[in-house]
């Protein structure tokens, strides 16, 4: 979840630094340019001030007596060599009055001449655009000269961008630092940020897993994360209780009910054995109370089994499971020979894994004995151990008629059994205690279709002893 939510986060915080950083390095461009176009505004207002006084006309050359003139082109050489400036004083008609350098001439395109037609109507020339690091260009500012009311000249200024430039990126690369540092420290937020809102989520995932797979016990700590997931978590622990409690019961009734009715039933089978007595032999009624009697019996013995089944925590450790099920095939043998039906093994001689070894032992009768009762004479069992990953596979494949693919969803359902094989003796429950018995140590019990006839039944042991992987399910 957190791959999931942490980009979401990240995005975000990114889009609002981003929407705060490009106004902002727009802003430093523009301060740092008026800082500059502030300076040569004083710059033209002092040239215009010294050029005002200036008397000589356009195309009178300057004598030795117009000193003001010639202190004027003085100042203007002066500045365009310490700042390396255009600047020049040019008569209404374009004529130029002082120049430096002396080869500039009056502007007639773009900015400058804007600039210029401005200040000629009597006005300062507006803010120039914007300069930027990409862009090449240069910042003129005008101002006009006035005598008498008159707009006598006009003041202009060209000023290079080359260090504004710079200051401006200057200023862009320290904004962009910052950005990065607060990109940095926003991640780490939303490490912490999520990890507090996800650790109480991810608490809850395994609690919900652990007892999904048998481990009613689970519970969850409540003491970190939101109030909300906090009460979640109080809530959950509650409904673990609940379900916790209903379960012991259903289990306790199952228990008691099953070791209560045992009595009374096992005088009842021994009055109709008395009764028997008085009866002629072979009396078909009598012998079929018999057989229901001992039907029941053996339901409610393997209605005790399942109750302790389920209630029963296992004892896994690591076992020899290629040994457990060797000496379970051996023990089976005299049956299948008996009933006309091969039981082989097939797998290595020793496959270690994590299983109570009585739990296995039981499991693993109750799937043979289900394989055996179901194949025809002559058609064989086999019995096979592999290590697939992480688990040790016990397959026990039969010969049999097999089942539908709406059957093998049923199959170890309580008291289920198909309808094809009613006739077949049995209560429903064997298989159901077995799935109880390998899933208190972590082991699976699934089925599938055997090729070309019967059915296939699979118990996955896990290999590691750890609880995560003795409750993988996956």
């Amino acid at each position: 979840m957190r791959t999931r939510l942490l980009p979401l986060l990240l995005v975000l915080m990114a889009g609002v630094l981003l929407a705060l950083g490009f106004p902002l390095a727009a802003g430093m461009a523009t301060v740092q340019q008026q800082e500059v176009v502030v300076d040569r505004i004083d710059d033209t207002a002092r040239f215009a001030s010294l050029a005002q006084y200036v008397t000589a006309r356009p195309f009178e050359p300057a004598d030795e007596a117009d000193g003001r003139l010639i202190t004027l082109r003085s100042e203007l050489a002066r500045y365009e060599d310490l700042y390396g400036i255009r600047v020049g004083i040019f008569y209404r008609n374009g004529q130029p009055m002082a120049l430096a350098p002396a080869q500039w001439t009056v502007p007639l395109e773009g900015e400058s001449k804007r600039a210029f037609q401005e200040a000629l109507a009597g006005r300062r020339s507006r803010d120039p655009g914007q300069v930027w690091p990409w862009l090449r260009s240069r910042l003129t500012v005008a101002s006009p000269v006035i005598r008498d009311g008159d707009v006598v000249a006009v003041v202009v200024t060209e000023s290079p961008t080359g260090q504004l430039r710079s200051r401006i990126l200057h200023e862009w690369l320290l904004l962009a630092a910052g950005e990065t540092a607060a990109m940095l420290v926003a991640v780490l937020a939303a490490f912490r940020l999520t990890g507090w809102v996800l650790r109480p989520v991810r608490t809850l995932d395994v609690a919900a897993h652990d007892i999904a797979t048998g481990r009613m016990n689970s519970r969850v700590v409540a003491d970190s994360g939101p109030p909300e997931l906090r009460r979640l978590a109080r809530s959950f622990n509650e409904m673990a209780d609940n379900v916790e409690n209903v379960l012991e019961q259903q289990r306790a009734f199952v228990a008691d009910a099953s070791h209560q009715l045992r009595n009374p039933l096992s005088a009842l089978l021994l009055r109709i054995d008395l009764l028997a007595l008085d009866l002629p032999d072979g009396h078909e009624e009598v012998t079929s109370v018999q057989a229901e009697g001992k039907r029941l019996a053996r339901v409610l013995d393997d209605l005790l089994d399942l109750a302790l089944a389920e209630h029963d925590a296992g004892d896994p450790q690591l076992t020899d499971i290629a040994e457990i099920v060797t000496d379970r095939v051996g023990a089976w043998s005299p049956v299948a020979d008996r009933e006309g039906v091969p039981l082989t093994y097939r797998g290595p001689s020793a496959a270690t894994g994590w299983a109570d070894p009585i739990a296995l032992s039981s499991a693993l009768d109750a799937v043979v004995d289900n394989a055996l009762k179901f194949t025809p004479e002559h058609a064989r069992v086999e019995v096979t151990v592999e290590v697939v990953g992480d688990r040790v596979h016990i397959a026990v494949a039969d010969g049999g008629p097999g089942l539908t693919e709406e059957e093998l969803t049923r199959i170890g359902d309580r008291f289920w059994r198909s309808g094809r094989h009613q006739n077949v003796s049995g209560s429903g429950l064997g298989l159901s205690i077995s799935r109880a018995l390998l899933a208190a140590s972590g082991a699976t019990l699934t089925y599938e279709p055997n090729e070309p006839t019967g059915l296939r039944a699979t118990i996955a042991v896990p290999r590691d002893g750890t609880p995560a992987a003795r409750h993988d399910t996956g």
